[in-house]
């Protein structure tokens, strides 16, 4: 199978499309729908990834029928966690939002190829490293993270099971990744 990675545009048809991949995804894995404080970055995709310069969305495609079948985001760190006041900061941290692979897709290393992508690009746009929070409720997630070089700052053991992590990219050499690949997975 073809897939084409390609950053989100300014498409308003685009936008819908990955908007609905998006909430499709997160009822699958979390088992609700869209929640205002949580969801802001998906309703508003124009003001938290595509119009500021150090943000990006990217957008994974079967190449032979054009159909979503990954997502990932890439936006400077805009949380305000007090835990993390003197951490993190927008101007060097970037944080990472919204992987999600459908899951026929799954397994065969684009969850891997997506982050790359991300990667690269957080290291284009000078970053110093890449935040994330994951759940332990979500299959292999921590795996996962762990494996791409993050580690872990802070396990809450709050009843979300949230876990924040982060990776140093300053002065670490990335590989570029191609926007379009072969990729060969059984359906």
């Amino acid at each position: 199978m073809n897939v084409i990675i390609k950053e989100l545009t300014n498409d308003s048809n685009l936008i819908k499309d990955v908007q609905d991949f998006l909430f499709k995804q997160i009822k699958k894995e979390f088992g609700y729908d869209y929640v205002p404080k949580w969801h802001q970055d998906i309703v508003n995709m124009e003001s938290f990834y595509i119009n500021p310069k150090r943000n990006n969305f990217f957008v994974a495609f079967n190449g032979q029928n054009n159909e979503i079948i990954a997502t990932i985001g890439i936006r400077s760190y805009d949380k305000n966690f007090l835990i993390f006041q003197d951490k993190y900061s927008s101007e060097t941290t970037s944080s990472i939002w919204r992987l999600f692979v459908d899951e026929r897709y799954r397994r065969c290393g684009l969850a891997s190829k997506m982050f790359s992508v991300a990667e690269n690009f957080a290291n284009e746009s000078d970053y110093d490293e890449i935040y994330l929070h994951t759940h332990r409720t979500l299959d292999g997630a921590l795996k996962f993270w762990t494996k791409m070089g993050f580690v872990i700052t802070i396990d809450e053991g709050d009843e979300l099971q949230t876990v924040h992590m982060d990776k140093k990219i300053r002065g670490v050499d990335i590989t570029p990744v191609q926007s379009s690949f072969t990729y060969a997975v059984e359906l």
